[in-house]
């Protein structure tokens, strides 16, 4: 069944000043489970918000928060040169504490909206973002795309430990997690995927760690030349399992 949607912008409260964020729900009333969509280093973009339409259409209320507000609004770089550096450059910059209040603030708007369960999915900075969320609250399903610099402290969101340390996190509120990535990733190399299987084994999280052969970064996203759409086709659809498994439609 494929729900009919609705769309618009909002603004969340979160620290000390107000988020923008783009909100996607189905058009039929009820209290839908809600999910978290993080960006790539790109912004708000077309395709992100193609996603959280993917997305509501199954039934789920979409929240996609303007993680670069405290940069301006309506962030929306291209991929290139040029759009990289600049995604690099801002992607860096958000802090830890920054994040986990844009978060909560999606998560409690989505609670408050009447959301039985709350789940969430990244991909690459945004697969950062959404293992981060996972360690701190109580997300029933986390997707990760694809998640560079878990184990190091090089980007804001790294510090003061690695992001990967706090693992334990997804634990404790008794989410569980799949990662997608291919394995020929330049972000996520071999030893990078085998730090993170085994903090997730030893931490005791529920788990599926999806590795693709001969796919390279940036796989799911089909308007760039990265997209592998044979790889994009199954990690959509163990997305789709694993919402329907841990965040199940009421009625």
């Amino acid at each position: 069944m494929a729900f009919e949607i609705v769309s618009e912008s909002i603004t969340l409260p979160s620290g000390d000043g107000s988020m923008a964020a783009h909100l996607v729900r189905p058009q039929a009333p009820g209290d839908h489970p809600g999910v978290v969509v993080a960006f790539e280093i790109f912004g708000l973009t077309a395709h992100i918000r193609d996603v959280a339409e993917r997305i509501a259409r199954l039934g789920y209320t979409v929240i996609v928060p303007d993680f670069y507000h405290r940069a301006g609004t309506g962030i929306d770089f291209t991929d290139d040169p040029d759009g990289r550096r600049k995604g690099l450059e801002l992607s860096g910059r958000l802090t830890r504490e920054g994040a986990v209040e844009d978060i909560r603030a999606a998560v409690d708007h989505l609670r408050a909206g009447g959301a039985p369960s709350v789940g969430m999915v990244g991909f690459s900075f945004g697969g950062h973002l959404a293992y981060l969320g996972a360690t701190q609250f109580d997300l029933a399903a986390t997707a990760v795309f694809y998640a560079g610099w878990l184990g190091s402290g090089d980007i804001g969101l790294g510090r003061p430990e690695p992001t990967l340390g706090l693992t334990e996190g997804i634990a404790e509120h008794g989410g569980r997690l799949a990662f997608f990535v291919g394995d020929e990733d330049h972000a996520v190399p071999a030893a990078d995927r085998e730090a993170i299987a085994a903090r997730l084994a030893e931490a005791g999280v529920r788990h599926e760690v999806t590795v693709y052969p001969g796919v390279a970064h940036g796989f799911f996203c089909d308007v760039r030349d990265t997209y592998r759409k044979e790889a994009a086709d199954d990690a959509w659809l163990r997305v789709q399992e694993l919402f329907a498994a841990e965040l199940p439609q009421r009625g």
